[in-house]
């Protein structure tokens, strides 16, 4: 099922236990939502892929290419994202 790990009674009853908030709406600063994923759609739009095995040696492909100097910009931004996020208290951001 797609029910988020957090829903689960044994995990809220840990969370409860160990006095841990957790907020309705998550906020959403995974780096790969933001930078890896459209990067790596992109450069396979419009291909066809006859077998699993081609999708992985293309997308390992992909994000070898990709070098490593934007990894690690990438992940510089998800610690701005994530600092803003603590400074805003959870709240909306942009």
């Amino acid at each position: 099922d797609n029910a988020p790990s957090h829903k689960d009674i044994m995990v809220r009853e840990f969370l409860t236990k160990k006095r841990i908030i957790v907020i309705d709406h998550p906020p959403d600063l995974a780096p790969c939502d933001f930078w890896l994923f459209p990067k790596l759609k992109m450069a396979m739009k419009g291909n066809r892929f006859d077998t699993i095995p081609v999708i992985q040696k293309t997308s390992t492909a992909i994000l070898k290419a990709i070098p490593a100097d934007e990894y690690k910009k990438c992940f510089e931004k998800f610690v701005e994202r994530f600092q803003r996020c603590i400074d805003s208290e959870g709240d909306y951001f942009e």
